[in-house]
């Protein structure tokens, strides 16, 4: 299998998309990495893609960690840059080292989805299989922060962002699971969802969607990402003091299914490949994926340098000039 910079052929313009001639737009395959750009005569040289580079390292090809899992979710890097993640219909928690080392963290995981540490070091779970939220020490030990809302079970959290101040925004989507003896939602409607630090009461964020799914946040905590995947929209929030959001507004029309962000304030939407979005909503990269589904996506690594791609069984690697936000 190659791997490098791609030549290009000279009839490649002509399959390119509509998209590609409406603006330059910026392709990273599974081994090559290619810029296309409208209305430039084609030369058979290698293409050293100048805006791709700002965010990937120069030369970098995804790199498969593992094909071994059942389905991939949630990556969550630590302080040290440990990331873990979820293999769902196995029910477990992996730990990818700093040092290379896969290794699995937490066996019975609750079937958990989407993960991310708070400032303590504990890894917060939407643990779908009693459709609760987890906090999880380093030494693997449960503490369940909630189990519904209003006295009825939640839809089924499913992704989350921890806020620098300590509330846990989350998503509650309703996917019937086959190991649940339910076949219908008890909370009326799909919703976004907060955790005040320090209660054990969930609050509405926004009741407003079809079916949040991906979400982050910034590192200064005053802006929320979320997608809505039913709707194929991702929107942005601005976080009050008292943990309540206002001025929705409209980020990208694409959905998805995972979320992350970088220094830069680029957000990277997942689904088919990984999808990157500069502040301002302006496509900058596509990141193809040879999976059926990329699910997720964190920034990991001793440098926080290096996007960890959860895609249908495999765990992926890339090598960013960028780091992740904090």
């Amino acid at each position: 299998m190659k791997t490098g910079f791609a030549i290009l052929p000279a009839w490649f313009f002509v399959l390119v998309s509509l998209q590609a001639f409406q603006e330059d737009i910026n392709y990273v395959h599974a081994y090559t990495i290619r810029v296309l750009r409208a209305g430039h005569d084609h030369t058979d040289t290698t293409i050293q893609p100048k805006d791709t580079m700002n965010i990937i390292a120069p030369g970098a090809t995804l790199q498969l960690v593992s094909s071994q899992f059942g389905f991939t979710e949630g990556p969550a890097a630590n302080k040290k840059g440990d990331v873990y993640f979820t293999d769902q219909p196995n029910d477990r928690i992996w730990k990818y080292s700093t040092k290379g080392k896969l290794s699995v963290f937490l066996d019975k995981a609750g079937r958990s989805n989407g993960l991310y540490f708070d400032k303590k070091g504990n890894l917060i779970s939407c643990a779908d299989e009693k459709n609760q939220l987890w906090s999880i020490n380093t030494k693997g030990k449960i503490t369940v922060l909630l189990t519904g809302f209003g006295g009825q079970i939640f839809n089924g959290p499913n992704d989350l962002w921890v806020h620098p101040k300590g509330q846990i925004y989350f998503t509650d989507p309703y996917y019937q699971r086959d190991y649940w003896e339910r076949k219908s939602p008890d909370i009326k409607g799909e919703k976004l969802f907060y955790l005040p630090a320090g209660k054990n009461e969930a609050v509405v964020a926004d009741e407003n969607l079809l079916k949040p799914n991906g979400i982050i946040g910034t590192s200064d905590g005053g802006y929320l990402y979320v997608a809505d995947i039913k709707d194929s929209k991702t929107y942005r929030y601005n976080i009050s003091a008292n943990g309540s959001l206002t001025g929705r507004q409209l980020f990208v029309e694409q959905g998805s299914d995972g979320m992350a962000i970088d220094k830069q304030g680029n957000i990277y939407l997942t689904g088919k490949g990984v999808t990157v979005y500069n502040a301002i909503g302006k496509k900058i990269a596509q990141i193809d994926v040879p999976a059926k589904w990329t699910a997720n996506v964190c920034f990991g690594g001793a440098q926080k340098n290096i996007l960890f791609i959860t895609a249908s069984e495999s765990l992926y690697t890339l090598q960013m000039q960028v780091q992740g936000a904090e």
